[in-house]
This record gives C-alpha cells, structure tokens and sequence, in this order.
C-alpha cells in the first residue's frame, strides 16, 4: 500500500508529520528550543518536552532517510 505521500513512508497523514517533524508537536518543540537558545526558558523545558511528547532525538534526518 502506498503511503498518504505517494512513496510508501506512511499509512496516515499524522505518520506522515511524524516522519517529516512537522507535527503539532516537533512545531511546538523548535519553538520551546528557540527560547532555550535565547535564554528566555530552561533547556530541562525542552528535554522534557522530548520526553512527554515521545520524540526521538536520535532519529535520523527525514529527508535523508
């Protein structure tokens, strides 16, 4: 089954922000970074933010994946 993106990366559109880390979620994370890197929150906010919201730091670049 092709994926929602035509070339098989995902079944759902959500997946699909998943993989590419345009979810509500990575959006509000690359905000809360931004503000770490200004100094106006803690960088634990954004480690917990990872955390709570299950996103794999670790996961390769999606568009090189």
């Amino acid at each position: 089954m092709l994926g929602t993106d035509g070339f098989g990366r995902s079944d759902t559109r959500q997946q699909l922000r998943q993989h590419f880390e345009v979810s509500r979620e990575h959006i509000a994370l690359a905000a809360l970074k931004a503000l770490a890197d200004r100094g106006e929150v803690k960088r634990e906010a954004v480690a917990q933010a990872l955390k709570s919201w299950g996103i794999d730091a670790d996961k390769p670049n999606p568009m090189q994946a």
